[in-house]
């Protein structure tokens, strides 16, 4: 029997937060040893476990990944999450590497000084509704299908409906005017291990706060 990955983070969202969605929407079950202290973090780094120094790192398979798009790729491949040709492969990065840059502008905000906040927040709602959201929905219009690549559930659609609860918790009007996001959101949230993953008490982490923000400090010892 295969022994469950590990995750070593800090216990917060941050750059694991993604892995987490995507392991969860294989329905792979995981263990984590959180990060809660400098001496953590420096214990990785004696015993050889983290390649660059730094964190997320999963120990899967017998390797110790790190680098959270590797992690991601290595985890998509192996639950038939990444399409079945290279063409599907491109259009799913592509996807994939669009959420991830309105996601790291909603990762970092919390992190924004105070005096910049709301100037911020306001570039991120023009982001969100006048790049990120319409090119999305144009991609669901343009073929009709349930999913973003092949009518088939991948990597790209667990990244983007994660990235669709973070879009609500900053202002719950930015989904109005997409329906088929809208619709994607419920239709992927209402899968068996996604929608374990959605109720309360499972590995799924809360928006950051102060604590969280505290606990970041770690990473730079």
């Amino acid at each position: 029997m295969s022994r469950k990955p590990i995750l070593h983070y800090f216990n917060g969202r941050g750059r694991m937060e993604c892995i987490r969605w995507l392991l969860a929407a294989a329905g792979v079950e995981f263990e984590e040893k959180l990060i809660e202290k400098p001496e953590d973090l420096n214990k990785l780094k004696n015993d050889g476990s983290l390649l660059f120094q730094q964190v997320p790192m999963v120990e899967i398979d017998g390797m110790n990944l790190v680098q959270t798009r590797a992690i991601l790729n290595y985890i998509a491949t192996k639950y038939n999450l990444y399409g079945k040709d290279i063409k599907e492969r491109a259009l799913i990065d592509m996807y994939s590497e669009g959420v991830a840059d309105l996601g790291e502008m909603i990762m970092l905000l919390p992190l924004c000084p105070a005096a910049e906040k709301d100037a911020k927040v306001t570039f991120i709602r023009e982001k969100t509704t006048n790049r990120f959201l319409p090119a999305f929905e144009n991609v669901l219009k343009s073929h009709g299908q349930d999913y973003l690549v092949g009518n088939k559930l991948s990597r790209a659609d667990i990244h983007l409906v994660e990235l669709l609860y973070y879009v609500e918790e900053l202002d719950p009007s930015l989904l109005a005017n997409f329906p088929l996001l809208k619709a994607l959101k419920a239709r992927v949230s209402n899968l068996p291990a996604v929608k374990k993953f959605l109720q309360p008490g499972s590995q799924r982490k809360p928006p950051t706060d102060e604590r969280q923000i505290e606990a970041r400090k770690i990473f730079k010892f």
